[in-house]
């Protein structure tokens, strides 16, 4: 990714990481203007608030939503007819737990795919062994391997917390070769790429983590900054990202025909404060925690966002929560002048560059228009 955030040309397409995708869906732009009430694009969801994994950086240690429901293999099943009955059009497995733990999680996949709505898979891929990998690799548009760092020393001070961390590192490098070399073999599309969550003081880490993406031979190498909460409960001090701008470049000029070392410039630069008050991203992208609670953005799974809670799929079918006044009224609040982005929420959220277009979109800064070039790689995903 450059640093204005155009897409990176890969073997297989463009791949836009560092901004938005909503040209390509402004038949829902222009009904949402208009008023009508909108299915999210996509949907950013969890199967299970589990994970094995203690990351420095995971912001899910602040969400906390209120209940841990046990998420069946029969109410995901149901949930993916309700998706495409509303008209969902990708799901993304990533949230606030590791869904590869889940019952669910291969029926799901398989179930969306059938539906004819793309799915997408971040893990840390360590519950991820070769036979779950061959039965939902052939149904995935991406998986991103969340790898915290490019050393097995890093990596288990990041995520692990553990001594062993030749042992949880290699079972994991090991699961993504295999996803590499089975997408070359059986000629699969899926996108593999590995991410990393930069915290300022984790910067010796960038250079390996680039190196390690090269050798596994993964298609990209995402660095992008840490999000945290509007009380800072995670540390992130965001004025020591621009000391780091030189091993970021350095990273990037790492890349091969094979392999794109990306960084996500316009989120690192943004820092700890969005350039908008009112949040109106989550009509297009919603999430869902692994506890099954339907709110706007994870930004809002914690008990004391209460009243942002519309609901829990695992209680009533998510077409309902979905036609409910409440689901209306929490997007409605989100989009007024009640609401303000910049002190009532955590920092740049999955929503982010959704939320951006679509507030200089209604300000007539710069109008979303229909897209009229080739389709970018992984378009349903915002």
């Amino acid at each position: 990714m450059n640093e204005s955030g155009s897409a990176v040309q890969t073997r297989e397409g463009a791949l836009i990481l560092d901004s938005h995708k909503l040209a390509w869906h402004s038949d829902r732009v222009e009904a949402w203007e208009s008023g009508e009430r909108i299915a999210p694009v996509g949907v950013d969801m969890a199967l299970t608030r589990t994970c094995g994994a203690m990351c420095t950086f995971c912001y899910a240690m602040v969400q906390e939503s209120q209940s841990r429901e046990l998420i069946t293999p029969d109410d995901a099943l149901r949930l993916a007819d309700d998706f495409a009955a509303v008209g969902v059009r990708s799901v993304s497995l990533v949230s606030d737990g590791e869904s590869t733990l889940s019952r669910a999680y291969v029926p799901f996949i398989q179930a969306l795919a059938d539906a004819g709505i793309d799915v997408a898979n971040a893990t840390n891929g360590w519950e991820w062994g070769p036979e779950k990998i061959e039965k939902v690799l052939p149904h995935l548009t991406w998986v991103r391997f969340t790898v915290a760092a490019g050393t097995p020393e890093g990596y288990a001070n990041i995520m692990y917390k553990g001594p062993e961390h030749t042992k949880v590192f290699d079972r994991a490098m090991s699961h993504i070769r295999y996803a590499v070399e089975l997408k070359k073999r059986a000629n699969l599309k899926v996108t593999l790429g590995i991410q990393m969550v930069l915290m300022p003081q984790f910067a010796n880490e960038i250079i390996p983590f680039a190196k390690l993406g090269v050798d596994l031979g993964v298609d990209y190498a995402v660095i992008k900054h840490c999000s945290d909460d509007e009380t800072g409960s995670l540390g992130v001090d965001y004025s020591k990202y621009e000391a780091l701008y030189g091993l970021l470049h350095q990273a990037e000029a790492m890349s091969t025909d094979r392999t794109k070392v990306i960084v996500k410039w316009s989120k690192i630069r943004d820092g700890d404060k969005p350039p908008y008050k009112r949040f109106y991203g989550p009509a297009f992208l919603l999430q869902i925690s692994g506890s099954g609670l339907v709110a706007p953005s994870g930004m809002f799974f914690n008990a004391r966002y209460s009243k942002l809670h519309i609901g829990n799929f695992t209680e009533e079918r998510f077409r309902d929560i979905w036609r409910s006044e409440r689901y209306w009224r929490a997007m409605a609040y989100l989009a007024s002048s009640a609401f303000n982005a910049e002190t009532m929420m955590g920092t740049l959220p999955i929503q982010h560059y959704v939320s951006v277009a679509l507030d200089r979109h209604v300000k007539g800064i710069e109008r979303i228009r229909p897209a009229t070039g080739p389709k970018p790689l992984h378009v349903n995903f915002l």
